[in-house]
């Protein structure tokens, strides 16, 4: 394992997730309820602004490895998947959805391994479709797991709309990556 910026920062993001998670586990006592929306949505931030800046410092810094391609992913579907059952549990987001959004995530990334395996991998890349539904999916994420109003907007309504348009945009999206690895996989299966 090259060890690089890019990496390093992967790595952070994978270590947040515990620390995220436990803070919705505190006790009133201590960290109250606004602390906890407030401390969580930061460590969750945190985490996002390290997925946009390991790639950054990836393409600036000329500093690709296949290991941070692999991880680089799976520490993003670890954090929304960590996001999204806090969010279950806490009651402010339906487990279908959550269901929806981490089973596509799972069926995609076993589809490209698939495919990488096919030779493939270039018919599955990412698409426009998937970065409107990350985008959708990280601003519900953000908005629910901060809950209260803001200037009078209210983030729990926002939040949940959004989190709906982005399993909407999910299915979607895997409807169009199955479309599009179809040609490789009927090539490979006949």
């Amino acid at each position: 394992m090259p060890l690089n910026i890019p990496n390093l920062l992967t790595w952070l993001r994978i270590l947040l997730i515990p620390v995220f998670v436990s803070v919705f586990y505190l006790t009133d006592d201590a960290l109250s309820f606004h602390n906890k929306n407030l401390l969580g949505t930061a460590v969750f931030l945190l985490a996002a602004g390290t997925d946009w800046l390991d790639g950054y410092l990836a393409r600036k810094l000329d500093q690709y490895s296949a290991f941070g391609a692999f991880l680089d992913p799976v520490a993003d579907k670890l954090m929304v998947a960590a996001a999204l059952i806090v969010l279950v549990k806490l009651g402010r987001a339906d487990a279908i959805i959550a269901f929806i959004i981490i089973g596509r995530e799972i069926t995609i990334s076993a589809l490209r391994e698939w495919m990488a395996k096919l030779g493939e991998s270039r018919s599955i890349a990412v698409s426009m479709i998937g970065k409107i539904k990350t985008t959708f999916q990280m601003l519900a994420i953000i908005l629910l797991l901060y809950q209260e109003k803001v200037f009078g907007i209210d983030c729990l309504l926002i939040g949940s709309w959004l989190l709906y348009l982005a399993a909407l945009l999910t299915l979607w999206s895997m409807g169009y990556y199955l479309m599009l690895a179809s040609p490789g996989l009927k090539k490979h299966l006949s």
